[in-house]
């Protein structure tokens, strides 16, 4: 062969392989120079990650997932620092009024659901303790500082309360996990509505201690005698906190469950709006957890600027359908059908490069 037509071949043949991949290895189509960035949502964080390995090892693709609380991923969505965010509180008018300016239309694609516990530390204490959100409010407003509080007597009359100080612990970063505590709490105590509000940070009266993630807060209730806080409920199971039932619209004691948050959800269908934002936080229906919610990925509907739209569709669409199947082992509640029909259709409203 000609020298300079082989030196041609040879940079093509190498050309291709950087591009497609060489050998065995790679005959399944993978691209794997494709690196998506990705973060916020702690409570996804465990999911996101089995996600990331199988559909690595699937088509090639990485995700590349930061752990660093809903309010952080809110804003480097925005801020376009990454390809998309992960919230456990959908963007509300000021935020989204903010990303019009800098990249258009945000789109919300819920991924999978969860629910926020009372977890606490009682070493004494077996049975599991009851709450309404009204004493779950007036605990945070400081208004009930004992176990032994009569109101909480009342609730549980075949539990022997201790005569010791509650210490309540709450996140201290933005965090989709408060925005489902307070939403709940607002919904159910008009006094913790207009004293603290709700979202993913609040100004919480001078009661307890803050601790970042949800990691943090479980860690805090492991270590401190008398401790209560709210938690996603997979971070509760891996610690293996206690946590509490709490009442739901009907009257009824209901402890978290994938099962109860799942009913929460489909109780909730008729009300989930168009843009797909929504709550179901105090959810109709006697089998509904009342403290439950969505993790939604949130990124600009306009992703033609970059290469990597299609692929970031992909995963997406991936992760509502073939990603539910790891839901479960992971005490992720799957999406109910509809709403996955519903998040795979918003998908096709995104922008692609063609």
């Amino acid at each position: 062969m000609n020298p300079m037509r082989q030196v041609l071949v040879s940079g093509l043949l190498l050309g291709a392989c950087l591009i497609w991949g060489c050998g065995g290895g790679n005959s399944s189509g993978k691209t794997a120079s494709i690196r998506i960035n990705a973060g916020g949502s702690t409570f996804i964080n465990p999911l996101m990650t089995k996600w990331a390995k199988v559909y690595q090892d699937k088509t090639g693709v990485r995700i590349d997932y930061s752990s660093t609380g809903s309010g952080n991923g809110i804003q480097q969505m925005i801020n376009r620092t990454i390809d998309f965010g992960c919230t456990d509180a959908p963007l509300n008018e000021e935020q989204l009024s903010k990303a019009a300016g800098i990249g258009g239309e945000v789109v919300h694609v819920p991924l999978t659901l969860g629910g926020v516990v009372p977890a606490y530390n009682l070493p004494s204490i077996d049975k599991p303790i009851r709450f309404t959100g009204e004493i779950l409010a007036q605990i945070y407003l400081g208004k009930i500082q004992k176990w032994n509080d009569p109101a909480l007597q009342t609730l549980n009359p075949d539990v022997a309360l201790p005569d010791m100080n509650i210490a309540p612990v709450y996140r201290s970063d933005g965090s989709g996990t408060t925005y489902l505590f307070t939403d709940f709490l607002c919904k159910v105590s008009p006094e913790f509505q207009q004293t603290v509000g709700k979202g993913t940070s609040v100004r919480w009266p001078s009661v307890g201690i803050g601790h970042k993630g949800n990691e943090g807060v479980a860690g805090h209730i492991t270590r401190t005698p008398g401790a209560l806080g709210y938690v996603e409920l997979i971070y509760a199971l891996n610690q293996n906190l206690r946590f509490g039932a709490v009442q739901n619209r009907q009257g009824q004691f209901v402890t978290a469950s994938m099962e109860s948050i799942s009913e929460a959800a489909r109780n909730s269908l008729t009300t989930i709006p168009e843009d797909l934002r929504f709550s179901i936080t105090d959810a109709p229906g006697a089998e509904s957890y009342p403290i439950s919610g969505a993790v939604w990925a949130v990124l600009y509907r306009d992703q033609s600027r970059t290469a990597k739209g299609q692929a970031i569709v992909d995963f997406l669409r991936w992760a509502i359908r073939d990603g539910q199947q790891y839901c479960k082992d992971l005490h992720y509640a799957t999406l109910p059908e509809e709403l996955g029909s519903r998040a795979d259709r918003k998908l096709d409203e995104i922008k692609v490069a063609k």
